[in-house]
């Protein structure tokens, strides 16, 4: 079925994802996860979408694919960053059929070397906690139009156009509701020190419950992790595609986030919620935004005060989690902020520069962006 474009005519929409895998991924991948999501939220608007991926991916956008699958598969296909830049070259190479390109990124936005030289306007999204040099270097190009993911990305995106501030969704049809949860607490991401797999751990041995781990095993799950491992108290689940992820967040009495290092998102947050489970989080990045103060969760400030805390969020009402959730994170939230965003750089792009009107017209925009951020961050669940 197709909605109705919102709020003016369709647009015509190159979107970028990137090339590892497919989109949307066979197991993890909260990038290829929300582009695939978008992608066809954003048809499903009846706007004209090119999907810029790997052949394997499946879309109801129209897709363009430069490589038949990703990087991460093909090892003959690297260095990785040429086959990022091909996928980008590939929709700026016909930039004259669409309105505007939106280049998704996991790390460096690629596509702004571009940003002067295509007809029309480049749009990056980036998906980590950029560095201040990071976003230094990013400002010789202060006019390329950024979209946040949330607003702990967006403060460190000074020097830059951030276009507007939009938070991840996820599809509640997929992660539906389950009211009894088993008797496991649950780590769900990838084996690094700053995602605080080693503490999960701790909480969970100071805390008397039982741990599950879940992610792709790596030389760290090897010579940090699984010599903590017994099968009984942390039981390690193996990489989980998309039916064993729903399953295992839906049967966990919480999900522990006790992450090392900021982040500029976090998806698992969001999809642990829409199950009804909650979140004994450190408060680090973007955690607080997302998750709520006795609502939802729990943001700590230390790994000792969260174990102290855990039974609180233990005891959250499952079904209110998951009402908060659907108010905040469902998915046609985001394709609309993602609209309304799109609507405002195009119309910045194509209007004259340098007349009184022009200027005139700036002032208008700036406040019109300001607007569109606002809106944009009450509907991801700011009050």
């Amino acid at each position: 079925m197709t909605l109705p474009a919102r709020s003016g005519p369709p647009l015509r929409i190159a979107l970028v994802a990137p090339v590892a895998q497919s989109i949307p991924p066979a197991r993890s991948g909260s990038i290829e996860t929300v582009t695939a999501m978008l992608a066809d939220g954003l048809a499903a608007r009846g706007h004209e979408v090119t999907l810029f991926a790997t052949a394997s991916s499946t879309t109801s956008a129209r897709l363009h694919a430069v490589f038949e699958e990703g990087y991460n598969r093909d090892t003959d296909l690297w260095p990785w960053e040429l086959c990022e830049l091909f996928n980008v070259a590939a929709a700026v190479e016909r930039a004259e059929a669409f309105d505007l390109i939106h280049c998704q990124a996991e790390y460096a936005p690629l596509s702004l070397a571009w940003t002067r030289t295509a007809p029309v306007p480049l749009v990056q999204t980036v998906h980590h906690a950029p560095s201040a040099p990071e976003a230094a270097l990013w400002s010789r190009y202060p006019e390329a139009p950024f979209i946040a993911v949330s607003r702990a990305q967006a403060a460190r995106l000074a020097g830059l156009d951030v276009a507007a501030t939009i938070h991840h969704a996820v599809d509640p049809r997929v992660y539906e509701y389950r009211s009894d949860p088993d008797d496991y607490l649950l780590f769900l991401g990838r084996f690094t020190p700053g995602k605080g797999v080693l503490e999960a751990m701790d909480v969970a041995r100071r805390t008397g419950h039982r741990l599950v781990l879940a992610a792709a095993e790596n030389d760290y799950y090897r010579t940090a992790v699984a010599p903590l491992v017994d099968g009984d108290r942390v039981a390690y689940a193996g990489e989980a595609d998309l039916a064993a992820k729903v399953a295992l967040l839906q049967g966990a009495r919480a999900l522990l986030y006790p992450l090392q290092a900021p982040e500029s998102f976090g998806l698992v947050l969001i999809e642990a919620m829409m199950c009804g489970t909650p979140v004994a989080a450190l408060d680090r990045g973007a955690v607080r935004e997302l998750v709520e103060q006795g609502r939802t969760g729990h943001a700590f400030a230390s790994l000792d005060a969260l174990a102290a805390g855990l039974d609180d969020v233990l005891t959250l009402d499952r079904g209110r989690v998951r009402e908060r959730a659907l108010e905040r994170f469902r998915p046609d939230r985001m394709v609309d902020a993602h609209v309304g965003a799109y609507r405002q750089i195009v119309a910045a792009h194509r209007r004259p520069r340098g007349t009184a009107a022009g200027r005139g017209l700036d002032a208008r925009e700036s406040a019109g962006r300001a607007r569109a951020r606002r809106e944009a961050e009450r509907g991801g669940g700011r009050r």
